[in-house]
Parts: structure tokens; C-alpha cells; sequence
């Protein structure tokens, strides 16, 4: 394949902002891509074979672009550019870039950044009960949140309630010091933590007095009608085959529901089956419920993070091949 030479300019305001720190950016494009890239009085020379020296052309353009619409270039976005171009599919980074849920307290943009998460926030938008399973990072939660507090600003929904059970990871609830609310506040901290980011504390104080968002338990669902509501089950995981359908029959007329879960991190009993892995049998053909699946292509946090998930993975993928030929060797 011959090699090739393509100039590009690149706008001086923006040339450091798409490099990166120490041209970090550029280096994982021609590590990854097998190109060269020098930098010119405002232009970059690529050199490399025909079609390496285009996608790269192209990551960077888009890039461009997302820098011009205030975007930040981390190492994340260009990770996920790259992906993008070896299926043709560099203009999503720009769509992304468009489409904001809502702004947290201090004014940045929430919206999705990967077409898995643009596909979890459409669904949400259509239809009533979604599952967002995925491992972490994925922006199950956070997102779901965004969108409840939008759903709330706009008066679609009266209230928000979150929820998720308070299953014990190696400690019991009883020996922890303080009353009931203090033993499951832990549990329930990494909603309040998005809440707060989102909304600010201060609102959320007030909106909570007002009983507009309600944080608790799943236990405290029980014998109640939820409606017109937007309501969050999180860790669903954890939940039981019957705390699952205790919950999925709480919803009331005008309500929203997303139950969002990593099948990968369990915390019940070895012998108990998880509620969310029998909602995907039972309820996968039923009409208005969706299962969106995110992987490790969808992790928006810490670059390790996306490293990480996809080793867990793969070493879950082998032990499954194992144990199937474990199996045809018995037989």
C-alpha cells in the first residue's frame, strides 16, 4: 500500500486544545493509526498509507470541530473518535456534541458521549420503563438523573424518587453505629453525590423537604402507587426476583421508570438469583420496556476505567469457554 502525504490547517486557537498536553493526542492517533504527524505554522503534515492518513485527517477535523463548540478534548474523546473512524463514523462525535440534557450547577453540559449512551437517553425519552445495564462508568445513573431532573424542570413529572436496595458487602447493617437512616445513607450516597452535582445541594435540600425528590431504600416501597413520578431503581443487580416485580408494580399513570444494573457486580448470597437477571427473561418481549446494554466502548470515566472493564471481560469470556469445554469433555 503506498504511503501518502495530507495537509490540513488547523485554527491556532484550537491547535493545543485538540494536541493535548504534550501533543498526547496526536502521539495515540499515530500510535494507533501508524501515521506521522508534524505540526507547521498552524497546519499538520500526515503522513502514512492511503487510508490510515484519512481516518486520521478525519479524527482530527472532528476534533476540530468539538473543540470550536467548547467541547473538551480529553483522552477519552479521542479514544472514542478513533474507534468511530474504523466504522466509518467519525460525524457522530459532532451529533453528540449537540444533543444536551441539562446543565449541573456550575453550568457544564450533561449529554451523552457515546452511541450507547445516545441510544439509553432516547429510549428514555420514548418510552416508559428502560434498563440501562452496563458496566461501570457507563453513565447508567448519571444520566438516568439528568434526565429525571429535566422530566421535573419541565413539569412533565411531579416528583423524582431513587432508590436502590441496601444489600450488605461484607458488613452487617445491624453492628453499624447511628439509627436506620445513617446505616443506609452510604448506600444511597453515590445518587445523592449526582443530585448535588446536577442541582446543587442546596436545591436538592429544599426540594427534598418539599417531598419533590425522595431518596430512599427499595424495602420503603413497598404497598405504595407511584404516579406521575420519574423513578429510578439503581444497583438493580442486587435486588431479589420478588423485590424486582414488588418494585415494577409500584408504577402508577404518568410515571417514568429506569432500572439501571451491572450483572457483573453482585452483591446477594451465592444461591440467590438476581432480580435483574430474571426481568430480562421475563419482560424482554413486553411492549414500552426496553434493555439498552452498554460495554466497555460506553466508559466515560478514567481511560484505565474502559481498560479495565474490557479485561474483566475478556478474562470472563474465556472462563465461560473453559467451563463449556469442561462440559464436553465430562460427555
Amino acid at each position: 500500500m503506498s504511503v501518502i502525504e495530507t495537509l490540513m490547517d488547523v485554527p491556532a486557537d484550537y491547535e493545543k486544545i485538540v494536541a493535548g498536553h504534550l501533543d498526547s493526542n496526536i502521539k495515540k492517533i499515530e500510535k494507533t493509526l501508524h501515521v506521522t504527524i508534524i505540526s507547521r505554522d498552524s497546519s499538520l503534515k500526515i503522513i502514512g498509507n492511503d487510508s490510515a492518513a484519512r481516518r486520521a485527517k478525519n479524527i482530527i477535523a472532528k476534533l476540530i470541530e468539538s473543540a470550536k463548540n467548547g467541547e473538551e478534548i480529553t483522552e477519552q474523546k479521542v479514544d472514542y473518535a478513533i474507534a468511530l473512524s474504523m466504522e466509518d463514523k467519525e460525524e457522530v462525535i459532532v451529533e453528540l456534541d449537540r444533543e444536551i440534557i441539562c446543565r449541573t450547577i456550575n453550568g457544564k453540559p450533561v449529554k451523552p458521549k457515546t452511541l450507547g449512551q445516545k441510544s439509553y437517553v432516547d429510549n428514555i425519552r420514548d418510552k416508559m420503563i428502560v434498563f440501562g445495564i452496563g458496566p461501570a462508568g457507563t453513565g447508567k445513573t448519571y444520566l438516568a438523573m439528568a434526565m429525571a431532573i429535566t422530566a421535573l424542570r419541565n413539569n412533565e413529572v411531579n416528583k423524582i424518587i431513587l432508590t436502590r436496595p441496601a444489600i450488605e458487602a461484607g458488613e452487617n447493617l445491624g453492628f453499624l453505629p447511628g439509627d436506620l437512616q445513617s446505616k443506609v445513607d452510604p448506600y444511597l450516597r453515590p445518587l445523592y453525590d449526582a443530585l448535588y452535582q446536577i442541582m446543587g445541594a442546596e436545591s436538592f435540600m429544599t426540594n427534598s423537604e418539599k417531598g419533590i425528590i425522595e431518596v430512599a431504600p427499595l424495602a420503603y416501597m413497598r404497598g405504595r402507587t407511584l404516579d406521575n413520578a420519574f423513578i429510578i431503581l439503581d444497583e438493580a443487580q442486587n435486588t431479589t426476583p420478588a423485590q424486582m416485580k414488588m418494585f415494577l408494580t409500584r408504577i402508577g399513570f404518568g410515571s417514568k421508570v429506569i432500572v439501571t444494573g451491572d450483572r457483573t457486580q453482585k452483591d446477594l448470597p451465592r444461591d440467590v438469583t438476581s432480580g435483574l437477571d430474571v426481568a430480562i427473561k421475563v419482560l424482554k418481549d413486553v411492549d414500552d420496556i426496553s434493555f439498552i446494554y452498554l460495554d466497555n466502548k460506553d466508559v466515560v470515566r478514567h481511560p484505565l476505567v474502559q481498560k479495565i472493564v474490557k479485561a474483566y471481560e475478556e478474562y470472563d469470556e474465556k472462563n465461560k469457554l473453559k467451563s463449556k469445554d469442561g462440559k464436553r469433555g465430562k460427555k
